[in-house]
């Protein structure tokens, strides 16, 4: 892009600055949400609930399902980077 279009564009500047920061917090917050180390931590906090009669069998078998999926997700998309994370 030349230096008309960017002087054309230079209004929506905030726009694509916002832009790029909200871009930015999502793939954190999915790096973080994917974590193997904060969903191990989880299932963790979930086993001491069962253990501590806060929540029932099903709902310990369901939160754990969903917690092991979260945790392939991650494992899979880390495969590539072999940092330990999600993306």
């Amino acid at each position: 892009m030349g230096l008309v279009g960017e002087i054309l564009l230079l209004p929506f500047a905030p726009v694509r600055g916002s832009a790029w920061v909200m871009r930015q917090v999502l793939s954190e917050a999915e790096r973080i949400y994917y974590d193997p180390a904060t969903v191990r931590a989880e299932l963790a906090r979930l086993e001491d609930q069962l253990e501590a009669g806060e929540i029932s069998e099903e709902e310990f078998d369901r939160r754990e399902d969903e917690l092991l999926d979260r945790l392939e997700t991650g494992m899979r998309g880390s495969a590539g980077t072999g940092n330990g994370t999600a993306r």
